[in-house]
């Protein structure tokens, strides 16, 4: 019998990965000679993917962000990034018990992320998460990546399960709306990134920890 999934937000939703994100981030401006910019004012721009985090510095640094400009700092960011991928990265507190559990009641587990999969992949390999995921889904493993609902479809499909009775967990504004192109409830988790208070973003559920993820999937099978 397919079973539904439960697709995960990797960045901001599954691990906590601003150390390194900033890290890289402004290892390439100051590099370029822009202006380094500070952790919480980066937590407003992750969740487009890499090209637009960095686009965004530009932004930041009043620079316009053309391919002249942005493509070599986009191949030094992934350079560098590759090689910290974990240095200050962790799972958020109780996520990872909290899907081993999941998984034991029978869910099937993915991730749907923006981050490119060369980059998703060592992550979670690093941080030993790969046994609790029955797929891992970038932001260029489609042609279209999220707020776009091709890839949580996608993922669902590699993980070898159904739409139906699916639920998405994010952090953000293109999960939100992802989830609702492909007509899923959400549950968003609120220590994430985001400009506005992922409340705001119209999510089915918040959540601020990940020991209240099972009883808001009761919440919102109840919904359905």
């Amino acid at each position: 019998m397919t079973k539904p999934v439960l697709v995960f937000d990797l960045d901001g939703t599954l691990v906590e990965t601003m150390g390194d994100l900033t890290a890289s981030m402004n290892h390439v401006l100051v590099d370029a000679g822009y202006e380094a910019i500070e952790a919480e004012r980066v937590r407003t721009m992750v969740g487009a993917g890499v090209r637009v985090l960095i686009s965004r510095g530009l932004k930041a640094n009043k620079v316009e962000p053309t391919d002249e400009v942005l493509d070599p700092l986009l191949a030094k960011f992934i350079r560098y990034y590759e090689a910290h991928i974990a240095d200050h990265s962790y799972p958020f507190p109780g996520a990872l018990d909290t899907i081993r559990r999941l998984r034991e009641q029978g869910w099937k587990t993915a991730i749907c992320t923006n981050k490119l999969h060369k980059l998703a992949m060592p992550l979670v390999k690093a941080l030993e998460m790969d046994d609790l995921f029955d797929a891992v889904v970038g932001g260029d493993t489609f042609s279209k990546n999220k707020p776009d609902a091709m890839p949580v479809f996608g993922a669902i499909d590699m993980a070898g399960g159904t739409a139906e009775g699916s639920i998405f967990v994010g952090d953000s504004r293109a999960d939100i709306q992802a989830a609702r192109n492909a007509n899923l409830p959400v549950i968003a988790v609120d220590f994430g990134y985001t400009d506005v208070h992922v409340s705001e973003l119209g999510p089915d559920v918040v959540i601020s920890h990940y020991d209240e993820l099972e009883d808001a999937i009761e919440k919102v099978q109840e919904k359905a």
